[in-house]
């Protein structure tokens, strides 16, 4: 496909480096010399120094023949704009625009987006996103994450390896010996920077991340396997009440019982703006780096402490004070520098979130052809879990898994049959309507649409 993409900064950069690498021709647009020169020095795509809402800059970025637009510079009104000129004088068929301001969202104005209104297709709100990744986090203590895939049914857990998780050493060819009823595949793991798929006969090592697709009804029995029996945390401390923190309190007001959440924000209006939209969490405003103020907030009682505001460095500073409090807490940072998670064992936070990565797997599964509804990146889209639907056309019907010349590192995670989960083996056969959660490596991306394709846009 050829796509445009209007900003170059962090998440920009990283889409054009992903699906330049998955095949499609790219153009990137923004007004800094500076990133367009590193762009160009770095990916083979197209740079173009401009503002992207002049209808002749898009013109020079080959919007003519473009196939799809996505619009993530700083700006919410310039990505608006963007779109309304990639539809208004070049009918780009597929237009994406990443919006954070929470007054273009809500649903009494979801009548704003539309071909005869703002022609967005898909509006992609980041903090919306790691509002909801920091949930599933909090719903599946125990797993670093918990990703549902197929309507809820399948879920990917990402889970660390630690020394007392019974599987370590164990080739994941006896697990189905020790765990019969365990409904679970073991994809691969992250070991040191890499990403490793397991075969049969490999084995897990402490320290190492694990990827693995269950039935959705498997959380706890799968976590129990690995060693992880903590439970849900009832007390939780959020430091920053921006629009993630706020959205992170809100949801969890409106899905959590029993849960008692606590907000320190720094700015004193903000603080009594989302202390009068919140029923049930408590609001203080202070600085979450003061002693005094974690005091006041019982940062001792908390289960869960969430360092959520807008400074990596306090956020990280928050952390460690959480820890040094209460080692036995868990501690989620937020944090957009990359190189801050060569820090997290040494100073022992539990979990580095980045939000460009939530942003980024967000936009990808709008972007890939045929049937393929949801994306999860891994290793800044290295790898991919996706799920996509076995259509008629596809050559995988009525072939096994070990007959369909899968490329290797495409591992077949779950599928759904008929509402029913199933975990399969190598002499599975697919059938049409089957829904299917896999992982895949960004090179094999090709293969896959062609798998699960369909001749319009997904």
């Amino acid at each position: 496909m050829n796509i445009i993409i209007c900003g170059a900064g962090r998440v920009g950069f990283s889409i054009s480096k992903q699906l330049s690498a998955q095949g499609h021709s790219i153009t990137v647009i923004d007004q800094s010399s500076e990133f367009i020169k590193k762009i160009n020095d770095t990916q083979d795509v197209k740079g173009i120094v401009g503002r992207a809402t002049y209808p002749s800059v898009l013109e020079k970025a080959g919007a003519e023949d473009a196939d799809m637009i996505i619009a993530v510079t700083q700006n919410d009104e310039t990505n608006m704009v963007i779109c309304q000129v990639a539809y208004s004088i070049f009918k780009i068929n597929k237009k994406i625009a990443r919006v954070r301001g929470q007054e273009f969202l809500g649903t009494k104005w979801s009548k704003l987006y539309g071909q005869s209104n703002l022609p967005i297709d898909v509006i992609i709100s980041p903090e919306l996103e790691v509002a909801k990744s920091l949930q599933r986090k909090l719903e599946a203590p125990g797993a670093l994450d918990s990703v549902p895939f197929a309507d809820g049914k399948i879920k990917v857990l990402e889970i660390n390896i630690g020394k007392n998780c019974p599987l370590i050493n164990t080739p994941l060819s006896k697990l189905t010996d020790m765990y019969p009823d365990l409904r679970a595949n073991i994809l691969g793991v992250i070991r040191g920077e890499k990403f490793e798929i397991l075969k049969k006969k490999d084995k897990m090592m402490i320290g190492d991340k694990a990827f693995v697709v269950i039935s959705a009804s498997q959380i706890n029995t799968t976590l129990s396997a690995f060693g992880h029996e903590e439970k849900m945390a009832k007390k939780i401390l959020i430091v920053g009440g921006g629009n993630i923190g706020f959205n992170l309190a809100k949801n969890l007001e409106n899905d959590s019982e029993g849960i008692r959440v606590k907000i320190i924000e720094k700015n004193k209006d903000r603080a009594e703006l989302i202390a009068n939209e919140l029923n049930n969490t408590i609001v203080i405003n202070g600085d979450g780096l003061d002693e005094d103020v974690l005091k006041e907030a019982n940062v001792e009682e908390a289960e869960t402490v969430l360092s959520l505001t807008n400074d990596d460095e306090d956020n990280i500073m928050v952390s460690v004070l959480a820890e040094k409090k209460s080692p036995n807490k868990r501690t989620i940072a937020l944090v957009n520098k990359q190189n801050y998670s060569l820090l997290q064992s040494s100073l022992k936070i539990d979990d580095l979130v980045d939000p460009r990565l939530t942003t980024i797997s967000t936009i990808l599964k709008h972007v890939h052809k045929g049937t393929i509804e949801t994306v999860y990146t891994l290793l800044d889209g290295e790898y991919e879990f996706i799920e996509a639907e076995v259509l008629e056309t596809s050559e995988l019907i009525t072939k096994s898994i070990k007959d369909s010349n899968l490329p290797k590192e495409i591992r077949i995670g779950a599928v759904v049959r008929k509402k029913n989960v199933i975990i399969p083996k190598s002499d599975f056969k697919f059938e049409k309507k089957d829904l299917v959660v896999f992982l895949s490596k960004r090179d094999h991306m090709e293969k896959v649409e062609s798998l699960f394709r369909v001749s319009a846009l997904a």
